[in-house]
């Protein structure tokens, strides 16, 4: 699975405050992609509580 946050971020820190194993928030929102695999769960979850779908799923 690929995880990224498209130029679409705002920063709100949605995604973060869903799955902050995955996500940080500094100005937008940054992936760590090594605990992605672990995380798929929140991961989907945050992707759609993005209020600009910044986060794109593959």
């Amino acid at each position: 699975m690929t995880v990224r946050v498209n130029d679409s971020c705002i920063g709100c820190g949605a995604c973060e405050s869903i799955c902050d194993a995955v996500f940080s928030v500094d100005g937008v929102a940054q992936v760590n992609d090594s605990a992605v695999g672990d995380n798929m769960d929140c991961v989907k979850e945050a992707a759609d509580a993005c209020p600009v779908s910044a986060i794109e799923v593959e």
